[in-house]
């Protein structure tokens, strides 16, 4: 049952992406902020960092490649960094984890969001991109347009937003508008595989999702709408032979997460009329709910489910990781499905507790789990 074309994701055994950081590049890290060396010098660590990591992802056995998002400070906001009309600057209030707060950059409006010059992640792509060989293919992974206008209409930015945005559909056109230069400058780089990974989903399952976003229910089914627009307006326009997948999941950071949930409340919005090719989601405990919704999955998705979780070392039970899979397929076909630890290992630079070792380690469980179940 492989799936036969290699260079088309996701694969039976494949990753969200993010890596942990070695200790030489966050070292050389604070060592740049600290005006200890220069961009170029840090560069040099990037490149070096970045090529033993794909050296060490081509042992493992996976045929997609990626940076382990080793130039960025997170996911996401670096992303949203690069654009025109974006803002940030050290947080005095973080984002509340489960167990402990976020201190990553607030990140606001400044002006209207606008894209015109080429994005730096195209060069982090390019430098992926070569070690690219008959058997693997490159990964770009960036933020979803809904992740990214849900940025801007949360309650901390709201009046931020206004200043520059009379509604969220204006803003809405304008990132739509920066994501379509964004992927024809990716496309034209040799991008083939592209992943929106989105946060914004795992908000709105979440039981304070009214408290999140300071709607109320109906306010909430207006948001879902909007999310789903914005990404069908950016997937439609996408070029046909770009493969382009999502990842949904609760929050990363420091192996604590931000929500929870089942896929339940948006299975007839996410899961039945995103456009995506193939859904990465997280259920590696009970904060994601059962495998139900997956049954409103249009005919021919594929789905990789992430039963193995990056937020601690232990490996699950082979045993109920199977079970779970044979579970899935009452709601899509076995070989609709693939399998992936639910996360990455560093949705920020802090990483998540457990050291490289038991990072490979995992991935090897979920390699070791794809060939028996699918050989």
């Amino acid at each position: 049952m492989a799936i036969k074309n290699d260079k088309t994701t996701p694969h039976r055994f494949d990753v969200v992406g993010s890596f942990l950081r070695p200790e030489n590049l966050k070292q050389a890290r604070i060592q740049f902020e600290k005006g200890q060396i220069d961009a170029h010098e840090l560069k040099l660590v990037e490149d070096k960092a970045i090529t033993e990591l794909i050296q060490k992802e081509k042992q493992a056995g996976l045929k997609v490649i990626t940076d382990g998002e080793f130039r960025r400070a997170t996911w996401h906001l670096d992303f949203m960094w690069a654009f025109e009309g974006i803002g940030h600057a050290p947080t005095n209030t973080g984002l509340p984890f489960h167990d402990e707060t976020a201190e990553i950059d607030d990140t606001f409006l400044v002006g209207k969001v606008e894209l015109t010059k080429e994005h730096p992640f195209i060069e982090h792509f390019r430098f992926v991109q070569q070690f690219e060989d008959e058997t693997t293919v490159a990964k770009l992974t960036i933020p979803a347009p809904a992740q990214f206008i849900e940025q801007f209409i949360m309650p901390m930015n709201r009046e931020q937003t206004k200043k520059y945005y009379a509604d969220d559909q204006e803003l809405l056109e304008d990132i739509v508008a920066g994501y379509g230069t964004f992927i024809e400058q990716a496309y034209a780089a040799g991008c083939r595989n592209l992943q929106l990974d989105d946060c914004s989903w795992g908000v709105l399952v979440d039981p304070r999702a009214e408290l999140f976003f300071g709607a109320d229910q109906e306010g909430l089914k207006k948001i879902k709408a909007l999310l789903l627009e914005i990404n069908n307006r950016v997937l439609d326009a996408a070029p046909a032979d770009l493969t382009i997948n999502t990842h949904v999941c609760r929050g990363n950071f420091h192996s604590t997460w931000a929500c929870e949930g089942g896929y339940d409340d948006v299975a007839d919005t996410l899961l039945a009329q995103e456009h995506v090719n193939a859904f990465f989601l997280e259920f590696d405990d009970h904060r994601s709910g059962g495998f139900e919704p997956l049954a409103s999955v249009p005919a021919g998705k594929k789905v990789v489910l992430g039963l193995i979780t990056t937020k601690h070392a232990q490996l699950e039970e082979k045993t109920k990781v199977i079970e779970r899979i044979h579970e899935t397929a009452q709601y899509v076909p076995l070989e609709n499905l693939c399998l992936s630890p639910q996360c990455g290992f560093a949705s920020c630079e802090i990483g998540n507790k457990l050291t490289e070792e038991e990072q490979w380690a995992k991935i090897a469980f979920v390699k070791e789990i794809a060939e028996e179940v699918w050989g």
